[in-house]
Order: structure tokens, then sequence, then C-alpha cells
């Protein structure tokens, strides 16, 4: 597996052609059965937009605590975020050994893509580590965890290997339930999503979506997801520069609303929700 360094070097040309002919090649994920969306899942996450004017705060301007319905998202760098509930617990998306937040989280969710989303050593403190494929292509990762206020599943996807072949179930895109909103993390995604994924996945109101447009699915592929997705707000990650950011950008300025925060770190809830599909970028630290 490649370090960071090797991760975000800029990918030659043509390589950046073999990657594209793979992802056009590589077959849409044939899953295991899987079980079928819960009632109880579709109830959690309606995706209700708010009637109320719409408001993203930056937590540098709210109190420490969270209200019951809130959920304080921050942007830490490449694909891993600190996502906070109400009542304290801390997760931290595709956790690896370079790109960590400052504050030991409760919870860690990994993919097998590149060793910048995973790691195989963990700090033993952290009470849950929930990797994202399972023990052999045939078993894909399956997680239903509650954990205080915050309920995690994951839906397996996909991915590529380095000799251009398939690594059935080594990726999965992880749904946060908190406060009163969805929260999907997509992960290393390789592939458009099909209806029995979407399906499991269900509502969801918040979107972390990688927008480089080679490593992970193309840029085509990666709006036709966020369309078959229809969250209210979505927030990149997984950009390489401003170039790879901004051509995201300008792929997508015509559809959802570009805001730039000031800060790495978002409070959101059901109520505070755009009435107009979203993309906010955060910093990075």
């Amino acid at each position: 597996m490649p370090g960071l360094v090797a991760s975000l070097r800029v990918i030659p040309a043509a390589l950046a052609a073999i990657l594209a002919v793979a992802i056009l090649t590589t077959p849409a994920a044939a899953q295991l059965p899987a079980p079928p969306a819960k009632p109880a899942m579709t109830e959690f996450c309606p995706g209700m937009i708010a009637a109320t004017p719409p408001r993203l705060i930056p937590a540098a301007y709210r109190p420490v605590a969270l209200a019951p319905q809130d959920v304080r998202i921050t942007y830490v760098g490449h694909s891993t975020f600190l996502l906070e509930s109400p009542q304290h617990v801390r997760i931290a998306t595709d956790y690896n050994d370079y790109v960590k937040p400052s504050v030991l989280p409760d919870v860690v969710t990994m993919n097998h893509a590149h060793s910048t989303h995973y790691t195989d050593f963990p700090d033993p403190a952290i009470k849950y580590v929930l990797r994202g494929w399972g023990p052999s292509p045939d078993q894909p990762a399956r997680h239903d965890v509650q954990v205080k206020d915050v309920h995690i599943r994951n839906v397996p996807t996909n991915i590529r290997n380095w000799s251009g072949g398939t690594e059935r179930h080594g990726n999965s895109i992880f749904i946060f339930e908190i406060g009163s909103l969805c929260v999907a993390h997509l992960g290393h995604l390789h592939h458009t999503l099909n209806q029995q994924q979407l399906n499991e996945i269900g509502k969801v109101d918040v979107v972390l979506v990688p927008v480089d447009g080679g490593m992970t699915l193309d840029l085509d592929g990666m709006v036709e997801v966020l369309d078959s997705l229809k969250p209210q707000l979505m927030i990149p990650m997984h950009f390489f520069s401003t170039f790879t950011l901004d051509r995201f950008i300008a792929k997508v300025k015509d559809k959802y609303t570009i805001e730039y925060g000031e800060v790495p770190t978002v409070v959101v809830s059901k109520a505070s929700l755009p009435t107009k599909p979203k993309l906010l970028v955060l910093r990075g630290h």
C-alpha cells in the first residue's frame, strides 16, 4: 500500500487513463444478498426539509454543548472527518496513521483502498473499530452499532485493486444517525450504486463525498451517485489540490449552491438544512 506522499502525488496522464479504463470496466459490484431497508431506518432518517429559514452555523460561534438535534462535523483532512453527537460520542471516519483528529475518538471507521484510509494499529483505547471490509471477499463487513445517541451501519461496495481487478466489498459507505440527521460517508467509492444499495442506504441528509475524479469514481459517476441519494447538504473530501476541487465545483455549480466555510467545522441539524441542495467546502486542518 502506498503511503501518504504516494497517495497525494499527482497521477501521471498515462496512469490516469489506465484508471479511467478500470473505472469503466470494473463491474458495479455484485453484492451478496443484503437485508432490505428497515422501516425503523426510514422513520429515523426521513430527510425532511425544514420550513424555517436555513442556517449552517460555524461551531466557533456556538456553545460547546450541542442541542439534542445537532451534529458537529469537522473536516480533519483527506477523507477523515470528526463527527460529534450531543451525548459526546466522537467518531473519526477513514481513520489512519497519517491524518487523525486532535482528540481520541470513541468510534473509528475504515476503508481498505489505501493506507491513508485505514490502519492495522488503531489506538487500543478506541472502543469501537469498524472496518469497512470483511474477512474475505465473500464475507462483507456488516455493522449495526448503537453507541449512546449514535446509530452506525454500513453498506458494502467494491473497490479496484492495484492490478486492475476488483476487491469485492473492500469499501463501505458508513451511515451515521446522529441527532436529527442521517450522515453518509462514501469512503473510497469506485462505482455507482445499484438499487439494492440505494434501498439499504435509505434517505440521507448529509453526504461526505470524495471529489478527486480519478482515484475514486469519475466526476460524472459521482454526480450520478449524489443525484441518486438526493442529500440536502454535501461536504467534499479526498481532493488533492484546489485544481481538483475546483474541477468538481465547476461540474456541479449549476446544480447546487456552493458555499465556502471560514472554519473546518459546522454544526447542523434537520432544521438548519438548506432548502436547495448545497455543497459546503470546509477548510481542512
